[in-house]
């Protein structure tokens, strides 16, 4: 997702992100011009951002939206088309913020018993270098003046696994995720010198499609509709900052999640 922020037009506005959410308040400023590759939130553009969509596809939630911009046909693992068909549709104006979302999950449960080496190089090539053919391509024609935002996950921590994966599992998914992070910190650091900063967010465990196979602990483990964890990704965005560039940082909780 792509979007430039109004901050002459919008006022910060406190937002209310619920109990599971860190400080339960949230100041966000929307961008003027926004970039989303992935799942889009309609808040900024109610507020007033000027909002790109970049995806293989749309859906009735996002064509209800006003005033957002969408590029359909558009996959992360499709370097062509990125490089092709999103760059021209852009029409060359930089974006303030870029955020890059899309994901996929193997819907079965990975370990030797049905070890799938085709699907963990899906997940690599989606997770793990979808952010950077994202980046990449708009680095090159100099469409980014802002912050990059990649939306990764907790899983791509080697640390976490000793406690949350005791029996090991889901191989591709913790490697795709590990591949992700490793990718957006080698940015910051490649990007630090022209001021580009790079803040990689685990959103919190989400109500989505992709977490369905969860959904009997959706509850127990306290996973959060969509939009709350939308509103908790917005304002650690704004924390995108030269100062933070390349931190690995819990939406949940604002704290700093080792790699």
């Amino acid at each position: 997702m792509l979007a430039r922020p109004c901050f002459e037009q919008v006022q910060p506005v406190a937002r209310s992100v619920g109990a599971q959410a860190h400080s339960a308040l949230g100041l966000y400023a929307p961008p003027e011009r926004l970039q989303i590759c992935g799942r889009p939130h309609g808040r900024l553009s109610k507020q007033g951002a000027e909002v790109v969509v970049v995806g293989r596809r749309s859906s009735e939630e996002l064509d209800a939206l006003s005033g957002v911009q969408v590029i359909k046909g558009v996959d992360v693992t499709d370097t062509a088309a990125i490089a092709g068909k999103m760059i021209q549709e852009i029409g060359g104006k930089p974006f303030d913020l870029v955020i890059n979302n899309a994901g996929y999950f193997w819907e079965q449960h990975e370990t030797l018993q049905n070890m799938n080496f085709d699907e963990q190089l899906k997940q690599i090539n989606i997770c793990g270098i979808g952010p950077l053919r994202v980046c990449w391509a708009l680095l090159k024609e100099k469409l980014v003046k802002g912050s990059i935002v990649i939306i990764t996950s907790q899983a791509g921590s080697a640390q976490w696994r000793f406690t949350q994966n005791p029996d090991g599992g889901d191989y591709g998914h913790h490697m795709s995720r590990a591949a992700c992070n490793m990718g957006g910190v080698l940015l910051a650091q490649e990007l630090k010198s022209v001021g580009i900063p790079v803040l990689l967010v685990h959103p919190g465990f989400n109500r989505t499609g992709m977490t369905a196979k969860y959904k009997e602990i959706w509850d127990i483990e306290g996973a959060v509709p969509a939009e709350v964890g939308a509103m908790r990704v917005l304002h650690e965005a704004q924390g995108a900052t030269i100062e933070r560039t390349g931190m690995f940082v819990n939406a949940e909780d604002g704290l700093q999640i080792p790699f």
